[in-house]
């Protein structure tokens, strides 16, 4: 089974509904009330082993809320926003909890935090909201390195056997989640600024394919 666009059936469009009350929304939830658990988890209770069980979980409905969308068809408009908010939300504020908790430098989390502060202030300057571009391949496994490293890296701070290899193995995928990030941030930089320019002009259809068009290297794999 293929982990991008798991769960597609060849040859079926994809269509985002006006759906709300959807199974994968109601597990992007679960996702975002998984944030707020794992702090406290981390920073009042020092319960490490259960927090990086809550992010494994939290990592395994970004897979599966996607599944589900494209396999029962209940991709939706809300899905397609609230799921890579999720995403960001869950990435920033566990990384802040870590590094108060003195998990991480300060460093990690300011090399999340710049490329999507500069793709903020963009989409605000343009589209004064959300820019509403189709998720990109490298994006999505960006955000499942970054997902796969953090847990293994709390569990390194547990007295644990074989300790050090959860800290090699954490810091594998961390870094090449962060080099994703970046390169993930690089395309839709320009994205942003074309399909910006495009709506001013008035030249932007309003399709998937003048999205696409805006940047080669946004695709609909990680779509829901």
């Amino acid at each position: 089974m293929k982990f991008i666009g798991a769960g597609a059936r060849p040859g079926q469009p994809q269509i985002h509904h006006d759906m709300v009350f959807t199974v994968p929304n109601l597990l992007t939830v679960v996702r975002f009330l998984g944030v707020p658990l794992f702090i406290w988890l981390v920073l009042a209770e020092q319960e490490y082993g259960t927090a990086a069980l809550v992010l494994a979980v939290m990592a395994s409905t970004d897979w599966v809320d996607g599944y589900i969308a494209r396999r029962f068809n209940q991709m939706s408009k809300l899905g397609r926003v609230m799921d890579p908010i999720a995403d960001r939300l869950s990435l920033i504020a566990v990384a802040v909890t870590l590094v108060i908790a003195g998990v991480v430098q300060w460093w990690y989390l300011a090399a999340l935090l710049v490329p999507d502060l500069v793709l903020l202030v963009l989409s605000l300057s343009y589209f004064h909201g959300h820019p509403d571009l189709p998720v990109s391949r490298i994006g999505k496994i960006r955000t499942g390195l970054l997902l796969v490293g953090t847990p293994l890296l709390v569990l390194s701070k547990l007295q644990l056997p074989g300790t050090d290899a959860y800290f090699v193995a954490a810091w594998i995928f961390l870094g090449l989640g962060l080099v994703g990030h970046w390169i993930a941030a690089y395309n839709y930089f320009w994205a942003i600024i074309r399909k910006g320019r495009e709506l001013r002009d008035g030249t932007d259809t309003g399709t998937p394919g003048g999205h696409h068009a805006a940047e080669g290297h946004i695709d609909d794999g990680g779509l829901r």
